[in-house]
């Protein structure tokens, strides 16, 4: 068997007492491939450092995360277009539009977005999108850049099933994590319609700790509590969701 987390902070400070106890506790459960989002330039060197302690299960991206862009979010799309230029990366992400903490760097978000969607199409690379309280302006990105380029993933896909069903028309897979498992979290109730060959796996962590972890730190073993809810939603076994899933992943990352 062979899980695979699509989305994971494994460089945050919030691993640092803990990380090899923690990894081995998802190493040890069959999560075996981590794939570890970018957020800025400040915190490459930790991505890195990570890669270099897990070369065989740990695979980055690189990209600037919306709420990060800022008035220097020029020096940031800077530092992304080197470090691809420099070596390989697997995706580039998390990218995408949050105005749920500030509207006022919209535009900036808008053009950050759309410069790095073509960058990734250029090389061959799927996106990963970061998008919170703000569909409407990702899908009018998504329907301008629309072509045989672009796929990727809705990282933490929070949305109704239409705008699943939108999502995945523009050659998306859904990540499903923790929010699958809270009792408010309403995808639930519609995940049995989506084709699990759309979906594929994340954590997250540390944040979005599924349920009973919510609240606490989240962590890529947690991993198995949101396959347990596939489990129930899709009527599959673990192992049959785990495989698709993972395969999934490969179909996008291509590895």
């Amino acid at each position: 068997m062979n899980i695979t987390d699509t989305h994971t902070h494994l460089y945050s400070s919030q691993f640092d007492e803990d990380r090899d106890t923690m990894m081995q506790r998802a190493l040890g459960l069959g999560v075996s491939r981590f794939f570890i989002p970018a957020i800025d330039s400040t915190h490459t060197k930790s991505m890195l450092d990570l890669e270099k302690n897990y070369p065989d299960n740990v695979f980055l991206m690189m990209g600037l995360h919306p709420t990060s862009v800022k008035e220097n979010y020029k020096e940031e799309l800077l530092h992304v277009k080197e470090m691809i230029s420099s070596r390989k990366f697997h995706a580039i992400g998390e990218i995408g539009i949050d105005l749920y903490w500030d509207k006022s760097f919209l535009a900036k978000q808008q053009e950050a977005f759309k410069t790095q969607i073509q960058w990734a199409k250029e090389l061959n690379l799927p996106i990963v999108i970061h998008c919170r309280d703000a569909f409407d302006e990702i899908f009018t990105i998504l329907e301008t850049e629309k072509d045989d380029k672009l796929f990727g993933i809705f990282h933490c896909f929070t949305g109704t099933l239409e705008q699943a069903q939108r999502a995945i028309s523009f050659n998306m897979k859904l990540g499903i994590g923790g929010v699958a498992t809270f009792k408010n979290g309403k995808i639930d109730k519609f995940l049995d319609q989506i084709p699990l060959e759309h979906i594929v796996l994340e954590t997250d962590a540390p944040y979005l700790a599924p349920t009973p972890y919510r609240g606490k730190r989240n962590e890529s073993s947690y991993i198995t509590n949101i396959l347990d809810k596939l489990v129930d939603i899709y009527g599959l076994t673990f192992e049959e969701i785990a495989n698709i899933t993972t395969q999934n992943s490969k179909s996008i990352f291509g590895i």
